[in-house]
Formats: C-alpha cells, sequence, structure tokens
C-alpha cells in the first residue's frame, strides 16, 4: 500500500474494487458488459424513437429523451472502467481521471434527481389541470426546467470536485470503491475534512429534500385529482400516465433511501459497494425498460419503425 505525502505526489490512485476472487472475473465482466450494452442501446433508442415520432414531441419525452441521456452519461462515467478492469485486472486510476469521473457521475446523478421533480411537475399539470396544460407546459418552461437541472448538477458536481480535490491525500492511495465516489476518497484524506463533510452532507440533505417534496406533492395532488374522477376508465387513464414515471421514482428513491437511511449498525462499505452497483449501473438500465414496457406511445413508435425498418429491407 503506497502511502502519499501531499497532493502534489498523488499522481494516481487504486481502486479496490468489487473482489479480488480470480474465478468471479470473468463472470462480473460478462454481466457488467451486457448491462452496459443494454443501457447505452436502451437510452439511445429511446432518444432516437421521440426524434424520429413527431407525436412524441410533447413535453413529458422531452423530459424523458434528457433521462436517457443522463442515464447514459452518468452509466458511462463508470462502468467502461470497472469492466475493464474485470477484463484486464487494471485497477489504477489516474489523478485527472478519478477528478473527472467523480464530476461527470456526482453531475449527472444530480441532474436525474432533478429531472424527475420536473417529470412529476409536468404529469401533475397533466392530471390536475388538463385544460391549463399547454399554458402551464410551454416549451420556454420545458426548457427553462432542463436548464435549471443541468446548472443545479454541473454547479454542485463543481463544488465537490474542487473541495474533494482540495485536500491532501497522505493517508493511502487505496480507494475501498469501484469507482471514484467523494466518502471513500475523503477517508484518504489527511487534511481536515469537516468542512467537506458539511457541504455533502448540506448538498445532498437540498437535493433530496427539494426533489422528493415536489414529487411527492405532485402525486399527492394527483391521487387526489384521481380519486374524485367519477369514471373508471378517466381515473385509469391517469394514472396509466404516471405509472411509467412512478416506478421509476420508486426505483431510483428507494435506493438512495437504502443506502442513507439504513441504521447505522448494519452500515458497511460491502452494502454501499452492492448499493451502488444498483445505482450507478442497474438504474440507467432499467428506465427505457420501464419507460418502454408501460407506454402504449412508446411502443407503437416502435412497432412502427421497426415495421418500417423491415419493410424496406424486404424491399
Amino acid at each position: 500500500m503506497m502511502l502519499l505525502e501531499n497532493i502534489s505526489e498523488t499522481s494516481e490512485f487504486i481502486l479496490v474494487g468489487l473482489t479480488d476472487t480470480p474465478e468471479l472475473q470473468v463472470p462480473l465482466f460478462i454481466i457488467f458488459a451486457l448491462i452496459y450494452i443494454i443501457t447505452l442501446v436502451g437510452n439511445l433508442g429511446m432518444i432516437t424513437l421521440i426524434l424520429l415520432d413527431s407525436r412524441l414531441h410533447i413535453p413529458m419525452y422531452f423530459f424523458l429523451s434528457h433521462l436517457s441521456l443522463v442515464d447514459c452519461v452518468y452509466a458511462s462515467a463508470v462502468t467502461p472502467k470497472v469492466v475493464v478492469g474485470f477484463l484486464t485486472g487494471d485497477k489504477v486510476i489516474s489523478y485527472n481521471a478519478c477528478a473527472a469521473q467523480m464530476f461527470f457521475f456526482a453531475a449527472f446523478a444530480t441532474i436525474e434527481s432533478f429531472l424527475l421533480a420536473s417529470m412529476a411537475f409536468d404529469r401533475h399539470a397533466a392530471v390536475c389541470k388538463p385544460l391549463h396544460y399547454t399554458t402551464t407546459m410551454t416549451s420556454t418552461t420545458c426548457v427553462l426546467l432542463v436548464a435549471g437541472s443541468y446548472m443545479c448538477g454541473l454547479l454542485q458536481s463543481s463544488i465537490h470536485v474542487v473541495f474533494t480535490f482540495h485536500l491532501s491525500f497522505c493517508h493511502s492511495n487505496m480507494i475501498n470503491h469501484f469507482f471514484c465516489d467523494i466518502p471513500p476518497l475523503l477517508a484518504l484524506s489527511c487534511s481536515d475534512i469537516y468542512t467537506n463533510e458539511i457541504v455533502l452532507f448540506t448538498l445532498a440533505s437540498f437535493n433530496v429534500a427539494s426533489t422528493l417534496l415536489v414529487i411527492l406533492n405532485s402525486y399527492l395532488l394527483i391521487f387526489i385529482a384521481i380519486l374524485k374522477m367519477s369514471s373508471a376508465e378517466g381515473r385509469k387513464k391517469a394514472f396509466s400516465t404516471c405509472a411509467s414515471h412512478l416506478t421509476a421514482v420508486s426505483i431510483f428513491y428507494g435506493t438512495i433511501i437504502f443506502m442513507y437511511l439504513q441504521p447505522s449498525s448494519s452500515h458497511s462499505m460491502d452494502t454501499d459497494k452492492v448499493a451502488s452497483v444498483f445505482y450507478t449501473m442497474v438504474i440507467p438500465m432499467l428506465n427505457p425498460l420501464v419507460y418502454s414496457l408501460r407506454n402504449k406511445e412508446v411502443k407503437s413508435t416502435f412497432q412502427k419503425v421497426v415495421g418500417k425498418t423491415v419493410l424496406t429491407r424486404i424491399g
């Protein structure tokens, strides 16, 4: 284990990874490579479908296209390095690459939470105020919500990177994780990390509290509006418009709650790693599957595109 005297001598880190067991390297390589391929195909396919079909050029799918883009980026910030590590055994990551990985992961994970909140607001407007929907969710409003999500994510990530990599790393260069996350890097520092912990806690609390407040308030009003509907068919249609988003929100925040709100007695780095695999790799893969399987418009567009492709090749 290399001991580092100060930040100027820190040229690289070593990622401990998920496991050192030789027998698991190839199976895990295959599993995570497949997950990454499905993630890219699913999310890029979703973006392509939305671009190709004019029926999907509405606020809900505008947000969904950005959600797919975000999933691609933050999965790509982590998964390729993990997959290559399983194949080659190379667990070294340079100082700059570590900072870049942290920046992109933190930024786009944060952007995702704000996009999910924006989508909840959109569903609230569609169900609770359908007559005013077009005037509420204008193109300008949608662009501002998405731009605000990106600004919050990029700004907060920049703050995390500056505060983290301003520290001196003299305890070790072994990161007890499979990617450059903030907590395991703070554990390597010989500097005073009190300010870093306050910044991390404050920004994380703001993200979770503000976005969850919007989501929970939106769905509370949605459920009240649905219960007031006299038609069973109307209730079913209203709920179906929210089902995909509610599923995605449940998966995303369920993982966050599992990671951060479990009792300290049961909290361990191994548990964090398993939860982080779900958070960094599985969720970006699941989102396009959730929206494609539960959404009639997406399935219809997919069948239409595939049908045209088949007919073109036959012709």
